[in-house]
């Protein structure tokens, strides 16, 4: 039979390798989401070897910085921004267009009133309420590029809903 003290101390070795584990699994996944964004930028200049080989050398540095210009071409803004979530088409007076859009993610948090106790003639106990807040991911058009001919015309980013980074407002 095993003591009560040797019982603890097995407790304690193995609660001390979960954590230990638990941290090395946490700086496994930061190691690979920190390399994620070059990778993807590398594959897909890989995937576009030659749209992306016969570009000037201002434009692949522009593309390897994850930017994008006027006049680049669609197989350049692929490079540079990865894959659109949406095509729009559409007609200027100068002719067709093609609109690429970009979307992002944020979260939107709000707060309601919880009343986790039992209610009813026949219940002997109440809780108060209790103030909980919650998350919910919300998508947004993250950035849009008009393209005229095969190339850039216009591009835009939008700002995230609810940043007030801008300034703007008293």
């Amino acid at each position: 039979m095993i003591s009560d003290s040797a019982q603890l101390t097995t407790r304690r070795r193995v609660s001390h390798l979960g954590v230990c584990w638990t941290h090395v699994l946490a700086l496994t996944g930061l190691f690979v989401a920190s390399g994620c964004v070059t990778n993807n930028l590398e594959s897909r200049k890989r995937e576009r070897y030659g749209a992306y080989t016969s570009l000037s050398a201002e434009q692949q540095h522009i593309i390897d910085t994850g930017q994008i210009k006027v006049g680049m071409t669609m197989d350049a803004v692929y490079i540079a921004w990865g894959k659109l979530t949406q095509v729009l088409t559409g007609e200027s007076a100068k002719g067709a267009t093609t609109t690429w859009l970009y979307m992002g993610t944020y979260l939107q948090g709000f707060s309601r009133w919880n009343y986790p106790g039992a209610f009813g003639p026949t219940d002997r106990y109440y809780f108060g309420p209790i103030m909980t807040h919650d998350y919910v991911t919300l998508n947004y058009i993250k950035a849009e590029v008009v393209f005229e001919g095969g190339v850039v015309r216009e591009w835009r980013t939008k700002p995230q809903p609810g940043d007030n980074s801008l300034g703007g407002g008293g």
